[in-house]
């Protein structure tokens, strides 16, 4: 049967070291049995030590490459990555307005682990006005949230209030992850557009393995959106597909090491309705 496999596509940066962008969302794709395409923005020369360099890919390319897709494929949903400029985004909300791709998931990269910009700060408004209204859900670390918002995310009603104004920019759903905080567990706030809105949380690890993790939780939640699985029960997969590849680690270079793509998932999260 054509086309009757479930499909999802990245449009994003390629990670040369493998852990991240591209390569990480091909392969939490795989995992979660959707079938991946990519539409590569830009290049990276990149390992675990860091991005040493990077490359935007040409917009009249990145047209091209939506082209090609959308005349074959039955995509089911996407999401976006590193996106590098302004011109590249508006390339992308452009060519995202005219291709029938499913709902899309935003992770709005910005900053390599090792500290490379990966997004031009003048893209962030572009970002905002253009790309945000487009998404079904989006799922910024608080270090993203801050900057889209513009105010300091640090408490938990903060992350509460900072998804509620990212949800007024135009995005129905919203995942505030709250890795970076100082918390006990790892806690993210999710508020949905029906308003219903939860925590999700999970035991923190002490690990330097971290590389992509942004990258493979929102790759998760498009495969499962992909496949037809509800919202809010993708989001909630994500969360476990990415504790587990915390978790369970595997040792790869010399730097902050990827996450493990092939890892177990486990009931190793706790809902908890907002109090």
């Amino acid at each position: 049967m054509i086309n009757g496999t479930p499909q999802v596509v990245t449009i994003a940066g390629s990670d040369s070291g493998g852990g991240a962008g591209i390569q990480a969302d091909l392969k939490t794709f795989q995992a979660r049995k959707a079938f991946g395409m990519s539409i590569i923005v830009a290049l990276t020369a990149q390992n675990t030590y860091g991005v040493q360099d990077s490359m935007a890919i040409p917009s009249s390319f990145i047209e091209e490459q939506f082209d090609s897709l959308a005349a074959d494929f039955a995509i089911g949903a996407a999401k976006t990555g590193m996106l590098a400029d302004a011109e590249r985004v508006e390339t992308v909300v452009k060519k995202l307005k005219q291709a029938d791709f499913g709902p899309l998931v935003v992770d709005p990269v910005m900053v390599a682990k090792g500290g490379h910009h990966l997004l031009q700060s003048d893209a962030v408004k572009t970002i905002n006005q253009e790309l945000l209204p487009l998404a079904a859900i989006v799922t910024p670390n608080l270090p993203e949230a801050e900057v889209i918002i513009g105010q300091r995310i640090v408490t938990d009603q903060e992350m509460i209030e900072a998804a509620k104004t990212l949800q007024a920019f135009g995005t129905q759903n919203v995942v505030v992850k709250g890795g970076h905080s100082q918390n006990k567990d790892a806690a993210d706030f999710v508020l949905l557009a029906s308003g219903e809105s939860f925590w999700m949380s999970a035991p923190r690890v002490e690990t330097a393995n971290t590389h992509g993790t942004g990258d493979t939780f929102s790759a998760c939640i498009a495969a499962e959106l992909a496949k037809g699985t509800e919202l809010k029960e993708a989001i909630i997969i994500g969360k476990k597909f990415i504790q587990a590849a915390i978790s369970q680690p595997i040792f790869v270079g010399h730097g902050h090491g990827p996450t493990n793509h092939w890892a177990q998932m486990t009931d190793t999260i706790v809902i908890k309705k907002r109090s």
